[in-house]
């Protein structure tokens, strides 16, 4: 009976012993070591990363702000702008892209009148009738010419060509002064002072005009704005996920 209970002990310390070793933690699955710090340090990643932050830096982590770049005038310009950002550090979870989706402009307008004489005589007319007109500018190419009245899209146009046309005026057509067009906007939301100062190091390219404090818009605004006369050029803006490059 002693005999046995001697081997009992002995066992028992071995299997104790085994265990403090960590040669059996893969069997009875309480790791002898977890406590100690080997064991944390092994399991630390990256631990070459961890930095000591001064506390200007660390007061920095905790202002935040919203920041907007200026308009990209091409989705060339906003995949060089996104491009930029990651390069710089930032993650496609930090920006939203906007779109700014404008409108074509169309217009009823005279033909080119190419002398001054002509020009007088339409003048003239559209005055007698109490039809407001102004002249052409940025298309050299169609100067001078009167426009009528401008359209957010050419069927509008054309119903306004025929409008007119039914009181027997001539020389007239529907004349495209604007392209619909697609913009964009780069959105930082919620960035801390150490992401405004890597902003200040992106010069030149899509982000060379730099970003500025996101508007504040009352939530009252859109409600409250006036209708846009007929010959405004209507413009939307969406939200879209971030887009990878």
């Amino acid at each position: 009976m002693l005999r046995a209970l001697v081997l009992l002990l002995l066992l028992l310390n071995g299997l104790f012993f085994s265990w403090t070793q960590g040669w059996l933690d893969a069997v009875i699955g309480i790791k002898a070591r977890s406590q100690h710090e080997p064991w944390r340090l092994n399991q630390q990643l990256h631990p070459e990363r961890v930095v000591l932050l001064e506390p200007q830096a660390a007061a920095a982590l905790q202002t935040r702000a919203c920041l907007e770049s200026a308009v990209l005038n091409s989705e060339a310009a906003l995949t060089e702008a996104q491009t930029a950002l990651q390069s710089a550090g930032f993650s496609a979870t930090d920006w939203q892209t906007q779109t700014l989706e404008h409108a074509g402009v169309w217009a009823v307008a005279s033909i080119r009148l190419p002398t001054k004489d002509f020009l007088a005589r339409k003048e003239e007319t559209y005055k007698k009738l109490k039809i407001s007109y102004e002249f052409l500018n940025g298309m050299p190419e169609e100067i001078p010419t009167l426009i009528l009245s401008r359209h957010d899209s050419e069927k509008a146009a054309a119903a306004a060509l025929n409008a007119l046309s039914q009181r027997a005026l001539k020389g007239l057509r529907v004349l495209q002064l604007q392209a619909p067009a697609k913009h964009y906007k780069l959105l930082l939301p919620q960035i801390n002072g150490l992401q405004q100062a890597k902003l200040n190091t992106l010069k030149g390219g899509a982000l060379s005009a730099g970003f500025k404090a996101c508007p504040v818009q009352p939530a009252a605004a859109s409600a409250s704005a006036p209708a846009s006369a007929a010959g405004s050029t209507p413009a939307s803006v969406t939200a879209s996920a971030p887009r990878k490059p």
